[in-house]
């Protein structure tokens, strides 16, 4: 490993994708269910990579490849001694909900003071991860390092490698059941944030005092608060949500001063990750009236809590992921909302196994109870539903009828899992 490092520090920049090699990178050819990167390491090279790591010792031709057992293993394991010797200080972010959001908003927050380097997109898995600590220079003063799971213990294998010196999880909740079995399987490997801070003494870990859950698995850490709901003494930042229609405009207070921020997010529940945010960039040393600036400037993009006006409606775009949890801040905030006329497009939450057809009732009921009337249903898991909906097979079907039938003068929730391909209406709304 050390002189695989050696060579990174002559060569950071890091591929894993044989169609991408820029001059000088190193390539990791890695495998997949349907593919073998070692297959691709020799056309890497000819683009322009100067180094192949590659697990299968008959690729390697000459001396530009470098032969490990293991390429997955060698890229996170060079990813952790880069991590260990620049020091960043970390930041580490994961949760069921809101983590991408929090992680951004952490960013631009810290981004007021600091140069802060933070996880791009939604690289936050085994590949990701590694990927985002090789960009690491020295002139990064923080990192904010998202880590999504979907199956048990994959946290664990992040926080290894990562080794965040603070952590924030934004909540527990119901998603990708299929993976982790179960409610309690969510909280576990969420929680292996929290362990791997409390086994390395690290910390603060900056927590939502509303959230019980989080608080059952935070003994033994140095707890950094923020609430709207908690009239515990201890809460560093407190806030109160003062209209959402349709964005966020908020109240916080801190060291009994009070700011107020009109955000660019479009939902109530979004109220925790701007909190989130403003407790970890004051604890950062960052102004009060800086932390407004960067939570009143920050646009989401990819589809989260976005409002989208086109000529015909205005659309709340959610369709980046969908779960039990998100599902129902969601429709909540959207039945709240003084708009109208309404009108929801909602498509499957996937990954949620035996409890699919319990949870997808339960979005059907709550539309029923708030008096929904103009809602369309998508995929499979809503067909199965009784109700007095609309339903459609997929997205496809859906655009067929806004192309037959166009929809004007709506305020419209597009809500769904990103493998519903709802993302594709906006241009058709």
């Amino acid at each position: 490993m050390t002189e695989l490092y050696s060579i990174f520090l002559r060569h950071p920049v890091v591929t894993t994708d044989s169609r991408d090699c820029p001059e000088g990178s190193m390539f990791f050819a890695l495998k997949g269910d349907t593919f073998d990167g070692n297959a691709y390491a020799a056309a890497a090279l000819e683009k322009g990579c100067a180094y192949a790591v590659v697990d299968e010792a008959r690729y390697a031709v000459d001396d530009r490849y470098i032969v490990v057992p293991d390429v997955l293993t060698a890229l996170q394991r060079l990813a952790n001694e880069h991590r260990r010797a620049l020091g960043t200080r970390i930041i580490g972010v994961t949760g069921t909900n809101g983590k991408t959001t929090t992680k951004e908003l952490i960013a631009a927050v810290l981004g007021r003071k600091y140069r802060v380097l933070y996880t791009q997109g939604n690289f936050n898995n085994h590949i990701g991860v590694p990927k985002t600590l090789l960009r690491l220079t020295p002139e990064d003063e923080i990192a904010v390092v998202e880590m999504g799971a979907n199956h048990p213990g994959e946290i664990k294998t992040l926080v290894d490698i990562v080794e965040p010196d603070c952590g924030i999880i934004t909540n527990v909740g119901m998603a990708h059941l299929e993976g982790f079995g179960s409610f309690e399987g969510v909280i576990r490997t969420k929680g292996e944030l929290y362990d791997n801070l409390r086994l390395r003494g690290a910390g603060p870990v900056f927590i939502d005092a509303d959230n019980p859950h989080l608080a059952k698995i935070a003994g033994g850490l140095t707890l950094v608060k923020y609430a709207v709901d908690s009239q515990a003494e201890d809460v560093t930042v407190k806030g109160e949500v003062m209209d959402c229609a349709p964005f966020l405009h908020f109240r916080w207070r801190a060291s009994g001063a009070e700011h107020e921020v009109m955000t660019h997010l479009v939902g109530a529940y979004n109220i925790y990750n701007m909190l989130a945010a403003a407790t970890i960039g004051l604890h950062f040393g960052v102004k009060p009236e800086q932390v407004d600036e960067a939570l009143e400037g920050y646009v989401p993009g990819n589809n989260r809590s976005q409002l989208t006006v086109t000529e015909s409606n205005k659309l709340i775009v959610d369709t980046y992921n969908a779960n039990p949890t998100s599902m129902a801040a969601a429709l909540q905030n959207f039945a709240i909302m003084d708009v109208k006329p309404k009108m929801a497009i909602l498509g499957d939450m996937g990954e949620l196994g035996e409890a699919s057809a319990g949870e997808h009732s339960k979005v059907v009921a709550f539309l029923q109870e708030h008096g929904f009337d103009n809602v369309w249903l998508v995929g499979r898991e809503f067909g199965k539903t009784q109700c007095p909906y609309r339903k459609f097979p997929d997205v496809a079907a859906v655009k067929a009828e806004l192309a037959a039938h166009p929809v004007a003068g709506r305020y419209i929730l597009i809500k769904g899992s990103n493998s519903m391909r709802l993302f594709e209406l906006p241009q058709l709304l």
